[in-house]
């Protein structure tokens, strides 16, 4: 596997990861959703740089090197992982505005030309565990396909769940065996999120008609009019509370909309970028976007936008900073669209009327319980799919490079990972395991302790 990345792929990342540095210097837009909630005491000066610093730093390290390295490096795609979580903490960290620039600059340098050299490097090495590490494109693109099953069991129990899974099952059955040309994995998550929607209607539906028989007005009673203040003293404290929380909310929306020049940048510059077909939304979509199936690619990525714009945009309101590449649709329609220039003039537009658009769709997530609901369960799921996903083809990879060794050492490392509380996030222990294993098994063979076996 190498990296081969064109001029417009690099001189576009480095431009990306530049700007995306001054964006969250400025406490407008990170990448890493935890990181966002902080940025509002970071913005009103409550939480110092430094602090600031160790809180991204220490909710990014992981991603990056456990995720976003590995999968670039097996994929031969980059992505956000690799690119803007960096970013974020470089940005972080400038305690001046022409600075961050520079940093999220170099960044993006040491990428395009860092992980180029080190693919060749590696391509040299006894045990190539970059080549081993693509046995985890399997895994991840077929278990990544159940998610929405996985999501209708959370939030509505057993049976529909189990219903879920079964048609899925079926349906990537039939897409193999009459659709050869079609990847299965789109079609099963198609049909898995048709059904998740379908249950989260019926319900949103079933909980509207409740409320409307309960607000029905119920006979008076002496016990009714004899009833104390305080209950409608407490109403009016809630009320105030909520008019105060509507306050900051719209504050934070207003300020996003008057910097939407900013985010309009970063949407055009995000548009060229995916629109290289070099740089991918997702781990699952990285190895899709590398197979040449952008299609398949833009509506993978499409399911997890529904999993993430409700997180995203309340976060926006609730901190005052957008994500750094919005609701995530630029993926999607970035992936389809047949030219740079056209996907340059897409992005931008559709940033800028997703930060305009904020407020209507947060009053509207704050109305839709079941959907509210089911957005998170979403997130959570494809969380547990791609976890298992992972491990699965990380044990694959140690396979690859050393046959049963080799899962020892990945394995083994995955349960030391867990017993030690977990240092490295369990998303990305696997890779990590594997990269650890590929070190190791060249050093001994090296030492001519351990004859390398092929890798296909």
């Amino acid at each position: 596997m190498s990296l081969h990345l064109t001029p417009l792929v690099i001189v576009f990342t480095i431009l990306a990861t530049a700007f995306a540095a001054l964006l969250s210097q400025m406490a407008l837009a990170v990448f890493n959703d935890g990181v966002r909630p902080f940025l509002l005491d970071f913005y009103r000066g409550e939480l110092a740089r430094p602090q600031m610093t160790a809180i991204a730093f220490g909710l990014s390290a992981g991603f990056i090197f456990g995720l976003g390295v590995p999968v670039a490096f097996s994929s031969g795609v980059l992505n956000p992982w690799v690119l803007f979580l960096p970013s974020d903490i470089l940005g972080i960290l400038s305690p001046r505005k022409w600075i961050a620039p520079i940093l999220g600059a170099a960044w993006g340098a040491v990428v395009v030309f860092g992980l180029s050299a080190a693919t060749t490097a590696a391509n040299s090495l006894p045990v190539n565990f970059l080549t081993a590490m693509q046995q985890m494109s399997t895994p991840i693109l077929y278990l990544f396909s159940f998610f929405p099953a996985v999501a209708v069991t959370m939030q509505f129990g057993r049976l529909r769940g189990i219903i879920t899974f079964v048609v899925s099952v079926f349906v990537m059955l039939v897409t193999m065996k009459w659709l050869p040309s079609v990847f299965p994995g789109a079609t099963t998550m198609a049909i898995g999120v048709i059904l998740l929607v379908a249950f989260a209607v019926a319900e949103e539906v079933r909980r509207a008609r409740a409320a409307r028989l309960q607000a029905q007005p119920a006979p008076a009673s002496p016990e009714a009019a004899e009833e104390d203040d305080p209950p409608a003293s407490a109403s009016t404290l809630a009320s105030t509370a909520d008019d105060e929380t509507s306050s900051i909310f719209a504050a934070n929306a207003a300020r996003l909309r008057r910097h939407a020049p900013y985010f309009m940048i970063m949407g055009l510059l995000l548009g060229v970028l995916v629109n290289t077909h070099m740089f991918a939304g997702g781990e699952a979509t990285s190895y899709i976007i590398a197979k040449g199936q952008f299609a398949n690619a833009a509506q993978i990525d499409f399911y997890r936008a529904l999993g993430f714009i409700p997180l995203i945009v309340t976060t926006a309101v609730a901190s005052g900073a957008f994500q750094i590449v919005g609701f995530t649709l630029i993926y999607p329609v970035a992936y389809l669209l047949p030219n740079p220039i056209l996907a340059a003039i897409a992005g931008a537009l559709l940033f800028g009327i997703e930060v305009f658009i904020l407020s209507y769709i947060a009053r509207g997530i704050a109305a839709l319980h079941t959907i509210r609901d089911a957005s998170d369960n979403i997130r959570n799921a494809i969380n547990l799919t791609l976890e298992v996903a992972i491990l699965f083809g990380s044990l694959a990879a140690g396979n690859a490079m050393a046959a049963g060794l080799g899962i020892a050492i990945v394995g083994g490392l995955y349960a030391l990972n867990e017993v030690l509380g977990r240092p490295v996030v369990r998303m990305a222990a696997g890779p990590v395991g594997v990269i650890i294993a590929g070190i190791a098994l060249n050093l001994l063979a090296y030492a001519h302790l351990f004859t390398p076996i092929p890798i296909k």
